[in-house]
């Protein structure tokens, strides 16, 4: 029987591991080819490491495994022309471009020591990197008329007041990087409406997901446990900070698996969804509703 996705090509950025691989790996069951990109190195001052290629190929080993092609190539969101070069890789083995994830994001997290530039770095990623996702993606997605979706990773941490104030973050922890990750994650909601408002008359939907804690590398690290934990003086470990995770959500769960965001996110680039647009969806385990005027509150 064909999946959701049959005759498909997704472009998934951030592809190396995490979410990205979770959408690349779900798509490619649903019948979609993949054109994968990851900037495998490290970014100096986000505290956790990046994907690396070793990672892209795993990636591209669990889509062909489902039966897919897939593009796998190195380049930086951040790279207006590199991600054109990728894209154009992609394109010209796997054919018409259908759907895009724009998913690559960083958190670059001060740990007692902010560096100014730290919000630009952020920045630069998760919301310039956005852009240039879609700015190279438009050109390939007309010829898919009303087939053609764009997905865009946000964060639940966009939708809820006060997720950067001093009483959840009392050691400064989060610093410039967390400030523009936080900015450029709100800052997402409206860009999508507006792409969504400009896209819609070329029949190209976008949409923006929301999730909460996740169970990636940019949970796992010790200023997001820090963050959850300010009692606890000295090294946080995953155990102690699952039940304060937990506790922030409604239901009962500490965090999502790449593999939840997947599911909304196949929805959303499938046909299932093909009269959405400029959405912005939350995938919070209720801690919205929780926490209406941000944590703690």
């Amino acid at each position: 029987m064909a999946g959701r996705m049959a005759g498909k090509v997704s472009f998934v950025t951030g592809a190396g591991r995490g979410q990205g691989r979770a959408h690349a790996v779900l798509q490619a069951r649903e019948g979609a080819d993949i054109i994968g990109i990851d900037i495998c190195e490290d970014i100096k001052s986000n505290p956790y490491p990046m994907a690396s290629w070793d990672d892209l190929m795993e990636t591209k080993n669990l889509v062909e495994k489902e039966g897919r092609r897939c593009v796998a190539v190195k380049a930086d969101v951040r790279n207006r022309e590199q991600l054109a070069d990728a894209l154009n890789e992609g394109v010209a083995e796997l054919g018409q471009l259908t759907t895009v994830m724009a998913n690559a994001g960083i958190m670059p997290l001060a740990m007692g020591d902010p560096e100014p530039m730290d919000f630009q770095d952020a920045v630069d990623v998760d919301l310039i990197g956005v852009m240039n996702t879609v700015a190279v993606a438009v050109p390939h997605l007309i010829g898919a008329g009303n087939g053609a979706s764009i997905i865009i990773t946000g964060s639940t941490a966009a939708l809820i007041p006060n997720t950067m104030s001093a009483n959840v973050d009392p050691r400064t922890i989060m610093g410039p990087g967390g400030d523009g990750y936080h900015w450029s994650k709100e800052a997402l909601v409206g860009y999508t409406q507006q792409m969504a408002l400009h896209l819609a008359p070329l029949g190209i939907r976008v949409n923006v997901v929301h999730p909460t804690n996740c169970n990636t590398h940019l949970m796992n690290c010790d200023g997001i446990y820090q963050i959850f934990r300010p009692d606890i003086e000295g090294p946080v470990t995953k155990e102690d900070f699952r039940p304060a995770s937990e506790f922030y959500h409604a239901l009962p769960t500490p965090w999502l698996e790449p593999e939840d965001v997947a599911e909304l996110v196949l929805f959303l680039a499938s046909d299932a969804s093909k009269y959405m647009t400029g959405t912005s969806i939350p995938i919070d385990a209720g801690c919205m509703v929780k926490w209406p005027n941000g944590p703690g509150q």
